[in-house]
């Protein structure tokens, strides 16, 4: 295995969506044959049949779209998905890029009954990507104004009736920062962050290849961040350790590799 990806172990529906998001254009009516995705995985050690089962499964729920032309397999972004990338290249490319003071705070509350737990389960996964934690079960809480993505996520999955919202700000009675420390582990965030600039400040790329995997494995990491970092307002705790020194070195190598890696992209997914 190339050193550029030893220890990166992606779930491979993530990574194909992670490789879409970062070169398939334009995402609205792009198709990518089915043959290039397969060997693209195999790149990132994936057998062809784990590559096509990941395909597979990301049509059946509602990620990719199939088409054929002949013998041959092309997938397309589903309108779904192309909602889903463009959320996250806002928060991912917006992280962190300017210091946050006091704002209001949005809570919510759902209780998304049992026989739509699949509802719950993707709504809780988005909410933890617009920077929520959990209070206790049902209740989330987010350092944002998050009412106007909060009323779209509840309509997309149809749990609208089950939830309550509400826009506020901490009391100054009591100690709100010892509080957010119970909602968010701000160690664990500080550890991310150093280990994201210890494992990528190492790495080079020597050709197309190369930068593709690593250009890859770049963002794919980073974009845990947004799960993990609320971005808290400055003046009630500092922001994390590490976080602008793992910025600084995303926002650099991320342009810098793009033209080589999607040459390489474009090359592995060719039919030929």
């Amino acid at each position: 295995m190339s050193d550029l990806l030893r220890g990166f172990e992606p779930a491979p529906q993530g990574l194909v969506l992670t490789l879409l998001g970062a070169y398939l254009e334009p995402r609205e009516s792009a198709e990518v044959w089915s043959g290039g995705l397969v060997r693209l995985l195999g790149e990132f050690g994936f057998s062809p049949g784990a590559a096509r089962v990941a395909l597979n499964r990301l049509v059946g729920r509602d990620l990719l779209a199939r088409t054929r032309d002949g013998r041959h397999v092309h997938y397309a972004l589903t309108p779904r998905t192309i909602t889903v990338l463009a959320e996250g290249d806002r928060r991912i490319f917006s992280l962190g890029r300017s210091a946050r003071a006091e704002t209001t705070w949005t809570v919510l509350w759902h209780a998304i009954p049992e026989e739509r737990r699949l509802a719950r389960t993707r709504l809780v996964r988005r909410l933890r990507f617009l920077g929520f934690g959990p209070v206790q079960d049902g209740t989330w809480l987010a350092p944002h104004d998050r009412e106007h993505e909060v009323a779209t996520l509840l309509a997309e999955h149809d749990v609208t009736e089950y939830a309550g919202v509400l826009l506020g700000r901490p009391a100054t009675a009591v100690d709100f920062a010892v509080f957010v420390t119970r909602v968010w582990d701000l160690a664990e965030l500080a550890a991310h962050y150093e280990s994201f600039v210890d494992r990528f400040r190492r790495h080079t790329a020597t050709d197309d290849r190369e930068a593709l995997l690593l250009r890859t494995r770049l963002v794919h990491t980073f974009r845990e961040f947004p799960f993990l970092d609320p971005e808290l307002p400055a003046d009630l705790v500092p922001p994390p350790r590490h976080r602008a020194e793992a910025l600084a070195l995303f926002h650099d190598l991320y342009p810098a590799l793009a033209e080589p890696a999607r040459r390489y992209f474009d090359h592995a997914t060719s039919m030929r």
